[in-house]
């Protein structure tokens, strides 16, 4: 196994890495990168320095893409760790299939999937990705161990969601949900205001559901923004095919400043018109909008971004509301903002989702950002939420058990997998998540 020392970074570009990578492509070869130490890795889109390990090794998954198995009856699927949710869902969508939960990029891979138990559009109805997964195959020092909810109930918990500190994610068997075809009708609808469109996605009776919010707008206007309802519909086009279009150089910090991003959020605003609009999309459109534009994080210039995202429990709405104000006056503008509506549902000990709503928020990697970050991280705490640590990067670690009451359950799981505490990240470190 050949092994490349690299500068390496999450997707937020803000915290980054130097070490040794490796990019296996066959079991026997991961046998011997896993050996060397350092956890494995997919693709890093997460935005932190939770795919990070400053100093030391790690094994990139993302060769070790392969489908094992499909069953086109009943929609069971095997696929190894590094193959992507897009590529899943441009082989399967002709098919008549689909994965049950979708991030919001087509570049996470089954494995990250898996180790931060993503959410989609669609969590108040399905859950989180790891409801869907029926087995999951890890490389345990004794060697590959298939991992089931039946099985072994308490190591599969320490999984998904976990952060790959329960083993090296190999393969995993999902549970894959019909489609009558492959694009979605979407209805977009202006929303004035913050308690609108709380109204608004708890009236919804929409598969999917999103909205984008403009962090800028305060007062009356605090929390105006888009909300998307998408329903799967019927016809076997796709679409024209997405040709995704780079971002060839590192923006300049003019480009974010705070009047380009209002007059931005402005324009943006005012595409939907205030009767609404009504348009049919492909699959891959409505799911990963972003992802028209690669290597989009450039727009946030050299010094990268952070993301903030929270979610609190459904009663406590205000407190997401004061969030939000909070942000909006903070002075750090974004263009990126998103609101959804979560359901109960979480598959692990780390799982982010609640019931009740998140708000994930791009802040510019800027000298007053971590001083607001704290302040939020503060007001989720009051209102007894969470951070989501795929994308965190400035949260504090004494903050961890309060929003993750199953935090000591999960460190005696991962502490019997990876007894020496070799799969450890940044991320693992920073926030104290392994025991001392």
């Amino acid at each position: 196994m050949q092994w490349k020392t690299a500068d390496y970074a999450g997707w937020g570009r803000a915290l980054r890495a130097h070490g040794r990578i490796a990019r296996p492509e066959r079991v026997s070869a991961l046998t011997g990168a896993l050996a060397e130490g350092g956890p494995a890795i997919g693709n890093r889109r997460s935005y932190g320095d939770g795919a990070l390990n400053s100093g030391g090794a790690a094994t990139e998954m993302t060769r070790m893409d392969r489908l094992l198995a499909f069953d086109p009856e009943t929609g069971v699927i095997e696929v190894e760790a590094g193959a992507t949710i897009g590529a899943l869902l441009k082989m399967l969508a002709p098919r008549g299939w689909m994965p049950r939960v979708m991030p919001g990029t087509g570049f996470a891979t089954i494995g990250g999937c898996i180790a931060n138990d993503v959410h989609g559009k669609n969590h108040h109805g399905a859950g989180s990705f790891g409801q869907h997964v029926l087995a999951v195959t890890l490389m345990m020092p004794e060697g590959p161990r298939e991992v089931t909810p039946g099985a072994d109930p308490a190591l599969f918990r320490a999984t998904m969601g976990g952060q790959g500190q329960t083993g090296a994610i190999l393969s995993a068997r999902l549970q894959l949900m019909p489609i009558p075809g492959q694009r979605m009708k979407v209805v977009e609808t202006r929303m004035r205001d913050f308690d609108s469109f709380i109204a608004a996605l708890d009236a919804s009776d929409a598969e999917f559901t999103v909205g984008w919010i403009d962090a800028t707008a305060k007062r009356k206007r605090l929390g105006r923004g888009i909300l998307e309802e998408g329903m799967l519909v019927e016809g076997t086009r796709p679409g024209p095919e997405r040709k995704a279009k780079p971002v060839p150089f590192d923006a300049p910090k003019a480009l974010l400043s705070r009047p380009v991003v209002k007059i931005f959020n402005r324009w943006y605003g005012s595409g939907v018109p205030d009767s609404g609009r009504k348009r049919t999309r492909a699959l891959d459109a409505f799911f990963f909008p972003l992802d028209a534009l690669t290597d989009w994080n450039r727009l946030y210039g050299k010094r990268g971004f952070h993301q903030f995202q929270c979610v609190v429990p459904a009663d406590r709405v205000a407190a997401l509301k004061e969030i939000l104000n909070t942000i909006a006056r903070g002075g750090v503008a974004s263009p990126l903002a998103v609101l959804k509506r979560m359901g109960p549902g979480r598959a692990g000990h780390l799982s982010f989702p609640m019931d009740g709503y998140t708000l994930a928020v791009d802040l510019p990697a800027r000298a007053k950002v971590p001083a607001l970050y704290a302040r939020l991280e503060d007001q989720v705490l009051a209102a007894g939420g969470r951070i989501y640590l795929a994308k965190d990067a400035l949260a504090r670690p004494e903050s961890m058990a309060a929003m993750y009451p199953e935090l000591e359950a999960w460190r005696a799981e991962a502490d019997k997998a990876d007894p020496g505490r070799r799969l450890a990240t940044d991320l693992v470190r920073r926030l104290q998540l392994r025991s001392a």
